[in-house]
């Protein structure tokens, strides 16, 4: 009867886990001879001492430019936009800000060039292969914007992103990527 019951068990088994695979038709379109997404940096926590006096610390000095244009964001927290020229598209959350582009002479990500680059608030800046996708982008004119904590000048020469909290930021163009 235990062998019985073994057996049992052990067929069950093969069952539930031949319907653990499944297949799914279509045809994958990939930007990539990679099968998986490009990663974007995520922020780490950091340990901090104690503090040491009772008085907080002030905030960084904010970047942002007093007249300038607001994109608000959309219902999930990102604002989209387009440079004036159509080459270059972002979305931009407080964190950092990604952008895809028709680049001149990007590195090679996993044997492809690269045509994204992601900016943290902090300044780590990285190169990845992606797609943006069908986003509801903003076209900029050629004058300066906030959006979540970043002031974007956007002129005919590329578009500078400059986090205001820290002063960091890239400035982007189809010839290449300067962070600072």
């Amino acid at each position: 009867m235990k062998v019985g019951l073994a057996v049992g068990l052990l067929l069950s088994a093969a069952v539930l886990l031949a319907g653990c695979s499944e297949t799914i038709d279509g045809d994958p379109v990939a930007s990539s001879a990679s099968p998986t997404e490009p990663s974007f940096p995520t922020s780490r926590p950091t340990r901090t001492a104690p503090p040491t006096s009772t008085t907080p610390s002030a905030p960084p000095p904010s970047t942002s430019q007093p007249g300038a244009t607001t994109l608000p964001p959309d219902e999930s927290g990102y604002v989209f936009i387009e440079t004036k020229s159509g080459l270059t598209r972002c979305q931009i959350s407080e964190a950092e800000v990604d952008c895809e582009s028709q680049f001149d002479n990007s590195i090679e990500v996993n044997g492809t060039p690269a045509n994204g680059v992601s900016i943290t608030a902090e300044g780590s800046m990285q190169w990845v292969v992606g797609n943006l996708g069908n986003i509801p982008a903003v076209t900029l004119d050629y004058q300066t914007y906030n959006a979540l904590g970043w002031t974007i000048a956007a002129g005919a020469d590329g578009t500078r992103f400059t986090n205001d909290g820290t002063g960091h930021g890239m400035f982007v163009n189809t010839s290449g990527v300067e962070a600072f």
